[in-house]
Formats: structure tokens, C-alpha cells, sequence
């Protein structure tokens, strides 16, 4: 008769399983609370410790560490000295296991927890036994996912034995699964040391979606979480509309990203190629939707927007009545829920804007390589300007220049954002110098350039920068300050008496 090893920690399906386990003439060992539940359950089981021969001891901590566990689970079967060894110490083979592992994430997550339940709740027995089984998967079945029942039970009833293909496939799972879990437990205690970059680093994500494709059709791609998504795509309700893709994500991504630096503010975003197209804030939602869309009402077509209120039905009439791929917001009135919905494929996302960012870090892969840093949160304030032309900024050109910081930070090096009356008119990124992407935001910004503040990502090298300012009516400029040829800009400045503050700080995003 075969032998089939039982301890789950998701019991998900579990009696099914067994149940048909034992139709095909399957013994079954068990432990704890799986035992339990099979018994209950009328499923007759064997104990652990009746096949050890050794009690479970340290509060069930030691149980299935011994070598009539391990030696069933490692024998090659086709090895006459590993048969041997099994007969000579009284071992019998176990034909199948099913395990999975302690509840280490919801541990963790769980409100109000000690360190000292999060410990216990570090598995050493399940990991163990899934990595020796399924070392040996040419000759045993190891499962770990309640998913992967029927496939196992399917092959046992139409062949009597899983395909080795199929066993290869469980193994790689277990060990995806126990490499999962390690990395949680190194997070979790990497965190708790205070190590922000040690000597190695292991992330684990979960898989939320495969993707139709990446960047372009060509190219394949899918969607993965991190342990615990707060502030993210990941952790928002799609209520509307066709899958996200790839770009989509990406674009998502940075518009929620620029919405967390106006907490506090009615603000609306537009974004299209990760770049903000329009930024706004006003008394109202609609009022900061209004000033992201006159922003740029030509590149908005087919954008994303991220809002940090409801949407209401007159909003929802507005937003209609363009082409747009994705709303993301914290909720939808029914109305106009019903009103954007009947726009087929647009996406309609909700997620909670006062969430708090749980990564801290940011990961950048490169070929063969990660790179990780802080996430750029820095703020300022009023107080952390420095003034260093002859005319000082007004207090409404100390409002639009901090509003145009918060924007510049977003936008891809080189940077330069043109705002007045609380958004953004003129946006210049990702140009090879910086005076490229200035011509670049006041073409865009036009008339609307006169009497319009200027914001810049990084200091200028060369006072051209300010003279484009000058030539299109920018009253202020902030900027981070610090090139060996700073005077050159601040006597341009001075000369047109425009007002020039400096952060102390630059914000390069690559």
C-alpha cells in the first residue's frame, strides 16, 4: 500500500484530496491540526510519531525531523544501497506528499502581533520536508498548492502514477514556495536589524495577472505584487474596462506617484508616457480637473488620470467626453459610475489616495543587475527656499514656484515645468540639455508663459535657461542651485527682475 505524507496549513480542499487519496488505495500519515481535521472528517490517518517512533517534543517544534521521515522522502529508489539502508533501519517509502507551510505572511501583517508569534510562525519542519521530497521528484509527487489537486489526482486515476513532467513541474513550484517564504522571513528580520542594503537582498512578489504584452506586441510580460501593497496598483479595484497592460501600469504608476505630493489638495493628474501631461489643484475636484485639462488638452487624448476624491456626476460628464484609457480615483458616484461605464473599454480604478507608500526603496533592474535607492519623498517647505536674487518672490509666486517643484520631480531629466493659477502649462522632459526642454514647455505653454513661474529638476550650467525665461515673461524660478556658474543665471535674474530660489536639492529621475 502507498503512503501519503498530509500537513497543510491551508487546508483549502484538503478532505476532497484525501478522500480520493484513500479510494486509490493510499495510506495517510498526519499531524496536528491537518490530523485532526482528516479525522473529524472520517478520514483514518496515521500519526508522526507512530512512524518515527519518537515523540513530537518542544511544543510540536520537533515532529517530522527524523530520519524515517527523511530517509523515505530521499531514497533513490533505483539506488540497491539507498533500498538497503531503508530496509536495515526499518523505513518504509512514502509515495506522495502534501504540504504546505506555516502562515508566516499573515503572521506578520496581522494587527498588533509580537515578535515572539511572528518566530514561531517560521516553519522548519514543512520546508524541510518539501525540499527533501522534492529533490526526489523523479519518484514522488510533492504538492504545495491546493490548485494543483485535481492534475495530481487526475494522473493517479487515469495512470496510476503522476508524469515525471508533472513532478518536475510541482518541484520547481515547492521550491518558488520555500523560496518565498525564506525571502519573507529574511525581509521581515532584515527590516527588523535595520539593514537597508545588505550583502544580498531576495524580494518576493506574487503573481496578480499575466499581461497581453509588454511595452509592444512582441514582447510578453505579466504582473507581480509585493507582500503587502498599500499605496498601489496592485492594491486597487478595477470596477470597469478592458485588462490593464504593460504601459498602462507604468503610466498608472507615475500618476498615483505624483498624486501623493498633494495630500491635503483637490489635485488631478494627467499622464501619458510616465511624463505629466497636466497637473492641477483647486477648491474642488472639479476645479483641479479643470486646470489639468486646460493644462494640455491635446495630450491628455487617450491618458491616464489619477483624482484624490470621488468623482461626481459633473465630473464624470466631463471626463466622458474625452478619450481616456484609465480613471483612477478614490470611489465613483453610482450616477457617474454609470455615466463613464458605458464607455466600454476605459478603465475605472479605485484605491484609497490617503494610503501610506509601504516601499521605501526603489528597484531598478539593469541587464544582470538591480539597482536599489531610496524613494525620492523628499518636500519642502516655504522655510527650506533661499532667495539669492535682489527681488524676493511673492507669496502667490512662493505657491505656484512649491507647486511647480512638487510637478518637476516627476518628470524625466532634463525637467522644466511651467505653472500659473495652480497648473501646470509648459512641460519639458527628457531632453539631452536643459534649455531644450525649457524651449520645449514654453512653446507648449504659449501666451499663458507671461507671468508664469519656472521650475527646473537641476541647477543650470549655463545662464541660457533664464534667458528663455526672460524671453517668455517667467516671473520666478525655482531651481536646486550649486553650479560652479550659478552668478551667471542670478545676474540674468537680476537684470529682469525676476525672483530666483534655490531647494538645496535636485530631483534627477532617470
Amino acid at each position: 500500500m502507498k503512503r501519503a505524507l498530509v500537513s497543510v496549513s491551508d487546508k483549502t480542499g484538503l478532505v476532497e484530496f484525501v478522500s480520493q487519496l484513500c479510494e486509490l488505495g493510499y495510506e495517510i500519515i498526519s499531524t496536528g491540526g491537518t490530523k485532526k481535521a482528516l479525522e473529524n472528517a472520517g478520514i483514518q490517518t496515521i500519526g508522526i510519531s507512530d512512524v518515527t517512533g519518537f515523540p513530537e517534543i518542544m511544543d510540536g517544534r520537533v515532529k517530522t525531523l527524523h530520519p524515517k521521515v527523511h530517509g523515505a522522502l530521499l531514497c533513490v529508489r533505483d539506488n540497491p544501497a539507498h533500498v538497503q539502508a531503508l530496509k536495515e533501519n526499518e523505513i518504509e517509502y512514502i509515495d506522495l506528499v502534501c504540504v504546505n507551510l506555516y502562515p508566516f505572511k499573515e503572521t506578520v501583517l496581522k494587527e498588533g502581533v509580537t515578535h515572539e508569534e511572528i518566530i514561531e510562525n517560521i516553519d522548519i519542519g514543512g520546508p524541510s520536508m518539501l525540499r527533501s521530497a522534492s529533490k526526489n521528484y523523479r519518484y514522488i509527487p510533492v504538492i504545495c498548492d491546493p490548485k494543483d489537486y485535481d492534475k495530481v489526482i487526475t494522473e493517479l486515476k487515469e495512470n496510476g502514477e503522476t508524469t515525471l513532467t508533472t513532478r518536475e513541474h510541482l518541484a520547481a513550484k515547492v521550491f518558488r514556495h520555500t523560496a518565498r517564504y525564506d525571502a519573507m522571513i529574511a525581509d521581515y528580520l532584515t527590516n527588523k536589524t535595520e539593514e537597508k542594503f545588505p550583502e544580498s537582498i531576495t524580494i518576493t512578489y506574487d503573481k496578480v495577472q499575466d499581461l497581453r504584452y509588454g511595452e509592444n506586441p512582441h514582447q510578453s510580460a505579466a504582473f507581480y505584487k509585493g507582500m503587502n501593497p498599500k499605496y498601489s496598483l496592485a492594491n486597487a479595484t478595477q470596477l470597469h474596462g478592458k485588462e490593464l497592460s504593460y504601459n498602462n501600469i507604468q503610466d498608472g504608476n507615475a500618476a498615483i506617484e505624483i498624486l501623493k505630493d498633494f495630500e491635503g489638495q483637490y489635485a488631478a493628474v494627467g499622464v501619458k508616457h510616465m511624463n505629466p501631461c497636466g497637473v492641477g489643484i483647486g477648491n474642488s475636484i472639479e476645479e483641479a480637473w479643470d486646470k489639468a485639462y486646460e493644462a494640455d488638452p491635446v495630450s491628455i487624448f487617450g491618458g491616464i488620470v489619477a483624482l484624490n476624491d470621488v468623482v461626481s456626476v459633473p465630473l464624470a460628464e466631463k471626463l466622458s467626453k474625452i478619450f481616456l484609457e484609465i480613471i483612477i480615483a478614490p470611489d465613483f458616484e453610482p450616477e457617474a459610475f454609470e455615466i463613464l461605464s458605458k464607455k466600454k473599454n476605459i478603465r475605472l480604478m479605485k484605491l484609497d489616495t490617503t494610503l501610506e507608500v509601504n516601499n521605501k526603496l526603489k528597484f531598478t533592474n539593469v541587464n544582470d543587475g538591480m539597482l536599489i535607492q531610496d524613494m525620492d519623498t523628499h518636500q519642502i517647505t516655504k522655510e527650506d527656499l533661499r532667495c539669492v536674487t535682489n527681488r524676493k518672490p511673492t507669496e502667490e509666486e512662493i505657491e505656484q514656484l512649491l507647486f511647480a517643484w512638487k510637478v518637476v520631480k516627476h518628470v524625466k531629466s532634463n525637467a522644466i515645468v511651467l505653472v500659473k493659477d495652480n497648473m501646470t502649462i509648459g512641460v519639458g522632459a527628457g531632453q539631452m540639455n536643459r534649455v531644450g526642454s525649457a524651449k520645449i514647455a514654453i512653446e507648449q505653454a504659449g501666451e499663458k508663459a507671461k507671468s508664469s513661474v519656472m521650475g527646473s529638476d537641476a541647477f543650470f550650467p549655463m545662464p541660457d535657461t533664464v534667458e528663455e525665461a526672460v524671453k517668455a515673461g517667467v516671473t520666478a524660478i525655482i531651481q536646486p542651485g550649486g553650479s560652479i556658474k550659478d552668478q551667471l543665471s542670478i545676474d540674468v535674474c537680476n537684470e529682469h527682475g525676476i525672483a530666483m530660489v534655490y531647494t538645496g536639492v535636485r530631483h534627477f529621475k532617470h
